[in-house]
């Protein structure tokens, strides 16, 4: 009797899988696993298959023609996933394309190319940055790159980078009283050296505009925590010695003039004393990375079918988000350019967390904080991502990934 009942569940379940039309992954509250939702897609776009993402559609939904690999993968990959018809397929883009509903459809057309700016060496041993243990765990791969590759002009080989916590002034994170950090500088200094460049911040700043030049042709640049911070005071510091004798044994240039017009984000911001472990005003937080709080940050919603960028890059199945610290914690919304966008803040903190802008056909994102899932008093481990599938600030993150894979049309409002 038993056997015969689950033959005829095999029958039913074959009989709807052969009227199935598409497949669904949904990212509201029913989804298993958010992150790897995202890995799923990218693999589905690597392999060539149509995939549509339904902004403000249950959480921002992904929606592919049916496959019985995909389903397979999805299975495998603990990923939730719903069979539909043609005529539930259709419903649900009827009411997207509904005028008075605040959702769209945008197709993912390709899988970007990755590269993620970071140290590799035995001596360097941080496993520590987000943006590596999303891509690890959503299984969507990169490739590490650092000063040499990028002034190699290799960043032409991909189409998003993200930037490591790095510290583009060429100061060494202000972190020389930890024994990783020394060792860390001292490669620096003789990669500067080896690449003909007397100091490292020179070295740091070449990198800088390197990378600004690869995002004003059409790349998409993802920056976090002192990395933005760090690439903008870089970028502002152009033509002027910033650096005091500890770390280029040389003395800063009195009453220096920031040139904040070629900064990407901020401006008019004031730079802090070397001896301070902050670099600027641009951060509001103090630098501890795992500094308890209580505080959330709230993202803002835009019209799915006017301003599909900051839509695509909202995506959430939560809107109010607990923050999160790191070197630099959040960034002061008195000295963001006006051009930017604000994607996230904390109003009541006046801390902005999340940024977005574009420069020629390009597009940048910045995002405060170390790591979005960091336990105050752990210090600098790596996260387990198993612990946390359905984590709304890691979704940013991706969101961001899967960004370049978007037909976009440019903001109205």
């Amino acid at each position: 009797m038993v056997k015969r009942y689950c033959v005829f569940l095999l029958i039913i379940f074959n009989y709807f899988a052969t009227r199935a039309n598409s497949i669904l992954i949904p990212l509201d509250e029913t989804q298993q696993n958010h992150l790897k939702a995202y890995g799923i897609t990218y693999f589905m776009l690597q392999q060539g298959i149509e995939v549509d993402w339904l902004l403000n559609y249950r959480g921002g939904s992904f929606l592919t023609p049916y496959s019985q690999a995909i389903q397979n993968e999805c299975t495998i990959r603990g990923i939730s996933y719903e069979l539909i018809s043609s005529a539930k397929t259709n419903q649900i883009l009827q009411e997207i394309t509904n005028p008075e509903a605040n959702m769209n459809v945008v197709r993912l057309e390709s899988a970007p190319k990755i590269a993620v700016y970071s140290p590799k060496n035995e001596l360097v041993n941080d496993d520590s940055d987000a943006v590596m243990i999303v891509l690890d765990y959503a299984e969507i791969p990169y490739t590490i790159i650092y000063d040499e590759e990028i002034l190699k002009d290799e960043l032409v080989k991909f189409d998003w980078v993200h930037l490591h916590h790095e510290d583009f002034t060429g100061q060494h994170g202000r972190f020389l009283r930890r024994e990783s950090a020394f060792i860390e500088a001292k490669i620096q200094e003789a990669t500067a050296q080896r690449l003909g460049y007397g100091k490292v911040s020179a070295m740091k700043l070449a990198v800088a505009k390197k990378i600004k030049g690869f995002c004003a042709a059409g790349g998409y640049l993802f920056a976090m925590c002192s990395g933005a911070e760090t690439f903008d005071i870089a970028l502002a510091a152009e033509g002027v010695d910033i650096i005091d004798y500890m770390y280029d044994g040389d003395d800063v240039d009195e009453g220096a003039i920031l040139d904040f017009s070629k900064a990407m984000a901020f401006e008019n911001f004031t730079l802090e004393p070397s001896t301070n472990r902050k670099f600027s005003d641009i951060n509001t937080g103090r630098p501890n990375y795992y500094e308890p709080t209580r505080e959330f940050f709230r993202l803002f919603k835009f019209s799915a079918k006017w301003d599909v960028i900051p839509s695509i890059l909202t995506q959430n199945h939560e809107y109010v988000i607990k923050e999160f610290s790191g070197q630099t914690s959040a960034f002061n919304a008195a000295v963001v350019k006006p051009e930017a966008l604000i994607l996230g803040e904390n109003k009541s903190a006046h801390n902005v967390r999340y940024l977005y802008g574009e420069i020629g056909r390009g597009h940048w994102t910045y995002y405060s904080g170390h790591d979005p899932e960091g336990i105050p008093g752990r210090g600098r481990m790596k996260t387990d991502l198993n612990l946390f599938p359905h984590s709304p600030g890691y979704r940013l993150i991706l969101n961001n990934v899967l960004f370049p894979s978007a037909k976009k049309k440019k903001q109205k409002t």
